[in-house]
């Protein structure tokens, strides 16, 4: 079988779209607080780009935000509009923003920053930010810090593991930005092991996986849930982190 090429992965989230939006996680509002005070001024006017099904659209709205959600998946989109009524949703991508020059103060990305083409994409987020706007990619992922954690997310292997290196996305430059800041937040999602492996069933990896190739996996991790004490009775607190990071637009 030949590998899924990262096109296919980054374009494969619609087919399961009704499970992204009902099982993945939200992002700290502490993350986003800290991603907007890096703005200077305030920051009122907001991108929501490579927005999903509206997990970050929805805690910028709770602030009040002027939220504008870029989406280029059709299903995908639908759900966000669905859970985020009061944000302006456009089909767009990154690489191409449907936005004018200098429109928002801040760009946010939950995510998604590792499918763009980065320096593409980059280059586009400076166009539609103002002078002194930020620019925050961030992600959710396993506390591996958490030993059962890390067991688990090891036995998933690529399934399960995180989609990119946030040090090495720290490292990009671009000279329409000052460089990368980063910062870590602790989260956590309430889960039973059922709801975590419908949330392990939304990763690129394991859609794209051929059938027998996604069940054995999800096999594998049901099997270590119902052994591991802290899973296999009822709800639990999943730990996570979510990697934050920040560029301010020169």
């Amino acid at each position: 079988m030949s590998e899924p090429t990262r096109g296919q992965r980054a374009s494969s989230f619609g087919t399961r779209a009704a499970e992204y939006a009902e099982h993945r996680p939200d992002y700290p509002r502490t993350a986003i607080e800290w991603g907007l005070s890096g703005a200077s001024g305030t920051a009122r006017r907001v991108l929501d780009l490579g927005a999903g099904t509206g997990k970050l659209t929805l805690g910028l709205t709770a602030l009040g935000l002027d939220v504008t959600a870029v989406e280029p998946d059709p299903e995908m989109r639908a759900e966000l509009e669905r859970a985020a009524p009061s944000a302006k949703s456009l089909a767009g991508q990154a690489e191409r923003i449907p936005l004018p020059d200098a429109a928002v103060d801040a760009v946010f990305v939950g995510q998604a920053f590792h499918w763009f083409d980065v320096p593409v994409a980059m280059t586009e987020i400076g166009r539609v930010l103002r002078p002194g706007g930020v620019c925050v990619p961030m992600w959710n992922y396993e506390d591996e810090s958490v030993p059962w954690v890390a067991e688990f997310t090891e036995l998933g292997r690529d399934g399960a593991r995180r989609p990119a290196s946030t040090e090495d996305l720290r490292e990009v430059t671009h000279p329409a930005f000052e460089p990368f800041e980063s910062e870590r937040f602790p989260h956590t999602q309430r889960r039973t092991a059922e709801t975590l492996l419908e949330t392990i069933a939304t990763y690129s990896q394991v859609i794209v996986s051929a059938p027998e190739e996604a069940a054995a996996l999800l096999g594998r991790l049901r099997q270590f849930l119902a052994g591991n004490p802290a899973t296999a009775d009822g709800e639990f607190d999943l730990p996570l982190v979510t990697t934050a990071l920040r560029a301010r637009r020169r």
